[in-house]
């Protein structure tokens, strides 16, 4: 407290009695004992009011001592059981926990990391995956600030994330590596990679990528295997010696039947080998017949037919046909979409089928369209237009949500040409691409997407395409682009599914170490969707007959469940709405694949690597005592000493405030007590 406040305090107490004097020494009337009551009581009022004013404080300093703390990092994943670890594992963290020095030197902490980083309750080593990376980056950026010496329990074998070593660079703090594994190279054959697509269409060829290795040195024959059942389909024979000791098979194989497709991959093992569960690797591939026959119909001869015939033809699932109006009114119904392009008064006919058939259509406008006619063709839109021609642009529209839009540069391409007008458009409709002049949006639609009744309409304004495609050539010396858009165009026009109030959106097939979720969105009765709602999923497995019921989470808009808890197997599921009478029902299969049993040893040399760059030491189990000494001994590792210094009021406010109160109600009571008032 200065000596400012000190004189304050006193100033104020001399006014405080003085007053109190004169008050009831010299003014009053009363006698004796009762002058000196109603005087110490004045006394104490105006006293307290002048403390309240000045209110003195002073500082206070508290000293604690702060250990350095020790973040102790486990592996929790299938590899260290299968390196047999888990024991040794088990066994150190109980030794850390028990070292009575150790726990008085550091504030110990223990974290456990697989597939992710959490605070350590329990070791299972099931984990399905390890991330060191992420268990690294976490413990910087909690201890970043502190002295913190980190021991990391681990084989060293990553399977998810970033490189651990990159990671480790960036550490403030020395890591100190328990390497759980030995040192021992086994001769192993193992599938290193094996790629193949997801899906693969009805009679076509699709490829697989294989990726061979061998560890060993002495040269070995082997042989690669592909079975599908109990059937071989593939087989070649394989070499490998110490200075070959990878090798990379390119395949086909050919999709002869509908549906999901079971295959196991095998390199025959070596007698010796002693970890046989990595020469195999079970792989599907989804096969789908998506034979989509697309119709032309028009009266010209335009480029914008030629790029329309090569982006659809590219797959080879789609075949597209162009024919007059006189020839196609017969075919309509042999086709999945029409395109009508520039319609004039010669698709009167053409117009009158669809209606009937209640085909799906795509409708592309320009310069030679006769828009008197369509305007009473059909009644989805309507356009005025004059005699002008209007150069338009394409902006996309990233709230467009009926299928997915990949950006491929529309704000780049050469213009379009159309008629100068105003488009309606009079139905419920959906905007992807909107025109624009010199970068300004006109208002009108350039591709719209519409669905009424289950039937789907699209409507495409502005001729000239083709340079989009040729343009896309040239920036990338590939139409591919192009083609996939258009591609998705007909794939969305060309199918007759009708949205429901439940979607599900899953996969045929998963493999157990990946995420295995299924996501779902339900609507309401105007297709609004609804997160109100609560939705299930019932899993039944296909052999045991085990049901198992899961609740979907909301995830901002869409429900979603994790089944990474279910084993390998064939299933069926249903979601369900609660209080509602709708359901969506389908299939999945889950194959076996624990990357966590590809490994034979530690990954001792990145351990070390780790420990070097980031001034700690790498030990073995069998070490334990050197680890211990090091921690311990270590001075860099030293107790701080913490200051805090507070500044503290004198007397808390509250209590003088109750004091001026209590005193003021005391002398109000002795004065009605005496008849004073």
């Amino acid at each position: 407290m200065s000596t400012e406040t000190i004189l304050y305090i006193i100033i104020a107490g001399v006014i405080s009695i003085a007053l109190a004097i004169f008050m009831y020494g010299y003014k009053q009337k009363q006698k004796g004992a009762l002058r000196w009551v109603f005087g110490i009581l004045r006394f104490i009022t105006v006293f307290s009011i002048l403390l309240l004013i000045i209110n003195p404080k002073f500082k206070s300093e508290t000293y604690t001592v702060e250990k350095p703390k020790l973040p102790v990092l486990i592996d929790n994943s299938a590899s260290i059981g299968e390196l047999e670890q888990n024991e040794k594992t088990l066994d150190l963290l109980k030794k850390l926990k028990e070292n009575k020095a150790l726990n008085e030197k550091f504030a110990v902490s223990y974290f456990s990391f697989g597939s992710e980083f959490r605070e350590n309750d329990s070791l299972s080593f099931l984990e399905k995956n390890t991330n060191i990376a992420e268990a690294l980056a976490s413990t910087n950026a909690l201890f970043k600030k502190e002295t913190a010496p980190t021991v990391l329990i681990t084989d060293g074998n990553q399977t998810l994330g970033s490189d651990y070593e990159f990671t480790a660079a960036t550490f403030k703090n020395p890591i100190y590596p328990v390497i759980m594994g030995d040192s021992i190279k086994y001769t192993d054959l193992k599938i290193e990679q094996l790629n193949t697509n997801r899906y693969a269409f009805l009679k076509n060829q699709f490829p697989v990528e294989v990726i061979l290795n061998y560890s060993g040195t002495a040269p070995v024959n082997s042989e690669f295997v592909i079975k599908q059942g109990g059937s071989t389909v593939y087989r070649e024979k394989v070499s490998f010696s110490e200075e070959e000791s990878s090798k990379t098979l390119n395949l086909t194989l050919s999709a002869n039947s509908v549906g999901l497709q079971k295959y196991t991959g095998q390199i025959l093992p070596l007698a010796d080998e002693k970890n046989k569960t990595n020469n195999t690797k079970q792989f599907a591939v989804e096969v789908i017949d998506q034979a989509t026959n697309v119709l032309v119909v028009s009266t010209l001869s335009h480029p914008d037919l030629g790029a329309l015939k090569k982006a659809i033809s590219s797959n080879e699932q789609r075949s597209l046909s162009i024919k007059k109006p006189i020839e196609a009114v017969k075919l309509l119904n042999d086709y999945q979409l029409v395109i009508l392009y520039q319609p004039n008064r010669n698709f009167a006919s053409v117009f009158a089928e669809l209606n009937k058939l209640q085909k799906n259509s795509w409708i592309i406008s320009g310069l030679q369209t006769n828009w008197s006619f369509l305007n009473a063709a059909q009644k989805s839109f309507t356009k005025q237009v004059s005699n002008q021609t209007e150069i338009v642009q394409a902006e996309r529209n990233p709230n467009y949500g009926t299928f997915a839009v990949t950006a491929i540069g529309f704000d780049n391409f050469p213009p379009l040409h159309t008629g100068f007008g105003s488009l309606r458009v009079n139905v419920p409709h959906e905007i992807m691409l909107e025109q624009t002049v010199n970068g300004i949006a006109t208002g009108n639609p350039l591709f719209v997407t519409m669905e009424i009744d289950g039937k789907r309409e699209a409507l495409w304004d502005g001729e000239g395409f083709w340079r989009w495609r040729a343009n896309k050539f040239v920036e990338t010396e590939s139409f591919q682009e192009f083609d996939d858009f258009i591609g998705n165009i007909v794939q969305y026009l060309a199918s007759n599914k009708r949205r429901n109030r439940l979607e599900v959106a899953s996969e045929t097939f998963y493999y157990n170490n990946n995420p295995i979720k299924i996501s779902a969105q339900y609507f309401d009765k105007n297709y609004a969707f609804d997160n109100r709602a609560a939705l299930n999923i019932s899993v039944k497995n296909q052999e045991t007959e085990k049901l198992r019921v899961f609740p979907m989470l909301l995830r901002n808009n869409y429900f979603e469940v994790d089944l990474n808890s279910l084993p390998a197997g064939s299933y069926n599921y249903t979601v369900s709405v609660k209080d509602e009478a709708v359901s969506s029902s389908g299939s999945f299969t889950i194959l076996n694949f624990n990357v966590e049993q590809q490994f034979l040893n530690a990954d001792i040399e990145k351990l070390n690597r780790v420990a070097q760059q980031t001034n700690g030491n790498a030990y073995f189990p069998s070490e334990w005592d050197a680890l211990l000494k090091n921690l311990i001994e270590n001075k860099n590792f030293q107790n701080i000493e913490r200051s805090e210094q507070k500044v503290v009021p004198l007397i808390d406010w509250k209590y003088l405030l109750a004091l001026i109160v209590l005193a003021l109600s005391a002398e109000w009571f002795i004065r009605k007590y005496n008849g004073l008032i």
